[in-house]
């Protein structure tokens, strides 16, 4: 993992979503169905939903990073899982903040396969590293990625409210 950091603002996540919906709808995909990949997945399958006018969005939730550069052997589904019904003869865009090792990506690509029309992935950084090598890409890097909405900690019950910088906004 590299030092260097990549500061995604709530601003610039805006435009990333916005230029990545304009690449998709460039090159003629029309999903009929966006499959979050929860949780960072979530805002991305919200924007694009926006952006391409596409009200059908899914949630797959998949538990892999346990902690900052820490992960499970292998990622694991959590319930509910969608039905393969749902999705059947469908186009299904899966969305995610990041392809880092790509393993989740892959995870719930495969699970798609054999049952859609076509399945593509877009997010908004692929990393070099990553087993899926995405159809739609905002940017490409090596560094680590803080993201607007995971660059804080949890707010407790129990513990002080904790003030964000404008710098994480």
């Amino acid at each position: 993992m590299s030092d260097k950091r990549e500061n995604l603002t709530y601003p610039l996540f805006g435009e990333a979503i916005r230029e990545l919906a304009q690449t998709i709808a460039d090159d003629g995909y029309e999903p009929d169905i966006i499959l979050s990949i929860a949780r960072g997945g979530l805002f991305v399958a919200g924007g694009l939903g926006y952006a391409l006018d596409v009200k059908n969005l899914h949630v797959m939730n998949v538990e892999f990073y346990t902690g900052v550069g820490e992960t499970l052997d292998l990622p694991v589904m959590l319930p509910p899982v969608p039905n393969v019904v749902d999705l059947s003869r469908k186009k299904v865009l899966v969305a995610d903040d990041v392809a880092d090792t790509g393993k989740t990506l892959k995870l719930v690509h495969d699970f798609c396969a054999g049952h859609v029309a076509d399945v593509r992935c877009a997010v908004i950084y692929e990393k070099p590293q990553s087993l899926v090598k995405c159809e739609y890409v905002w940017k490409r890097t090596a560094d680590w990625i803080n993201f607007p909405w995971s660059v804080l900690p949890p707010c407790r019950k129990s513990g002080t409210p904790v003030t964000p910088s404008k710098d994480a906004l």
